[in-house]
């Protein structure tokens, strides 16, 4: 599971701007409006729509924006468009395999955009399903914490039902299975803030890179995740600790 919490970590290094923080909003706007659409409006019947809800609160998303993309999927509300799912699967340099998760009104540009970053950053998509089997759906907890903290909120976490806790300097990150994500997370918020809970790709094996094999991977997921209509961008890859500690001098 080293692959999740590494590039994660590598965002919270770099930290997140208005602009970013404008994105988050986007892609929280449309999963509420996708899961509204699929599920109903009910989030007590609709599970993927209350952990769309509760990402859009975790973000300070204010309530009346969370109201209106509800009633756009639920079709209370005739503004904005209709968006489709499209999931890519390919490898980046180094052989890392990446999943690309997206929500589109225009499928077209998409596939245009998502095929070109590919091919001119080094990297090349797949058919369905020739990576996706490489990683497993788990819930995944944020919370930050110091080390006593840590170990207090580990086993905290692991008696509600959570599979796997991971420590790292400053947070840990508690895995779950998707259906268990709601019933560990209000364990852990008994006693700890969480800054983050969402069901997500993990990888089952990783590869390993050093410094500029790492640069370079981290450049064509960031790129990626650049993109408009990408939700999430998932990969294998592992970073060395020497890796870890000049991107974040560069930083």
């Amino acid at each position: 599971m080293s692959g999740h919490s590494n590039w994660s970590k590598i965002k919270r290094q770099k930290g997140a701007d208005d602009a970013k923080r404008g994105q988050v909003f986007t892609r929280v706007t449309r999963e509420i409006i996708m899961s509204a659409k699929e599920g109903g409006g009910n989030p007590d019947a609709n599970f993927r729509l209350r952990l769309a809800i509760q990402k859009a609160r975790d973000a300070n998303m204010p309530y009346d924006n969370i109201d209106r993309a509800i009633k756009k999927g639920t079709g209370q509300s005739s503004e904005g468009n209709v968006f489709a799912e499209i999931t890519f699967e390919g490898y980046g340099p180094k052989g890392v395999a990446i999943l690309v998760e997206t929500l589109t009104d225009n499928r077209n540009r998409t596939v245009q955009e998502v095929r070109s970053l590919f091919t001119r950053l080094g990297g090349s998509l797949g058919a369905a399903g020739s990576v996706a089997w490489l990683f497993d759906t788990k819930g995944v907890i944020q919370v930050d914490a110091n080390e006593k903290e840590a170990e207090d909120l580990a086993l905290v976490a692991i008696e509600a039902g959570a599979e796997d806790v991971k420590v790292e300097k400053g947070y840990i990150e508690i895995y779950t299975t998707p259906k268990d994500l709601e019933a560990v997370r209000k364990a852990v918020e008994a006693h700890k803030p969480v800054a983050s809970s969402e069901v997500a790709k993990v990888p089952k094996t990783t590869v390993n890179l050093e410094a500029d094999d790492a640069e370079k991977v981290v450049a064509f997921l960031e790129h990626l995740e650049e993109l408009d209509d990408v939700q999430r961008v998932s990969s294998n890859a592992d970073f060395s600790e020497s890796a870890m500690e000049k991107m974040k001098s560069a930083a």
